[in-house]
C-alpha cells in the first residue's frame, strides 16, 4: 500500500495541528524517518523533556511517542484526517533506556472504516532489543477516504 502522504508532509502536518509538541521551542522532538501505507518510523530526539530522574528516558515520553507515531501512520494511510482521536494505548515498558534518542515503528493490526489498531515497538536508537512495546486504537472520523 502506497503512502497518502510523505514522511516530511507528515511532520510538518504533525506541528501544523499540534504546535505545543514543540516542548517549548522550535526544536521538533520527533522526525519522521521512514513512512509508507503499512508504517511509519518515528525517531524521537533525547532532551531534558523527554528524561526523567536516574537519566533515562520518561515512560510518559514514550507513550506521547508510541501514540504520535500511530497519529502519523494514520496520516500515511489516510491523508490529513486531524479529528482522528486516541480510544485506547497499552504499553508494556521491557527494559530501561538509556538517555539516547527513541525510534518507534508503528503498523496496522487492522484497519477498519471507524477504528485502527496499531501496533508499535520502541528501540534505543542504534539497538535491536525493544524497550516497549504498545497497542493503540483510534476512532477515524466518517468522513476520512480509505
Amino acid at each position: 500500500m502506497t503512502a497518502t502522504m510523505s514522511a516530511g508532509e507528515i511532520e510538518d502536518y504533525l506541528y501544523e495541528v499540534f504546535p505545543q509538541i514543540l516542548q517549548g521551542g522550535s526544536t521538533r522532538p520527533y522526525r519522521v524517518m521512514q513512512a509508507d501505507g503499512e508504517g511509519v518510523q518515528v525517531r524521537m530526539a533525547c532532551t531534558r523533556y523527554t528524561l526523567r530522574p536516574g537519566g533515562t528516558v520518561s515512560g510518559p515520553a514514550m507513550m506521547a511517542l508510541a501514540d504520535s507515531a500511530c497519529y502519523m501512520l494514520i496520516f500515511a494511510r489516510l491523508g490529513r484526517v486531524p479529528m482522528a482521536v486516541t480510544v485506547n494505548l497499552n504499553i508494556n515498558f521491557l527494559r530501561m533506556p538509556g538517555a539516547v534518542d527513541v525510534i518507534a515503528q508503528a503498523r496496522f493490526l487492522k484497519l477498519g472504516r471507524r477504528l485502527a489498531v496499531m501496533d508499535v515497538t520502541l528501540r534505543q536508537d542504534g539497538q535491536n532489543a525493544p524497550i516497549a512495546q504498545a497497542t493503540c486504537t483510534y476512532s477515524i472520523p466518517p468522513a476520512a477516504k480509505r
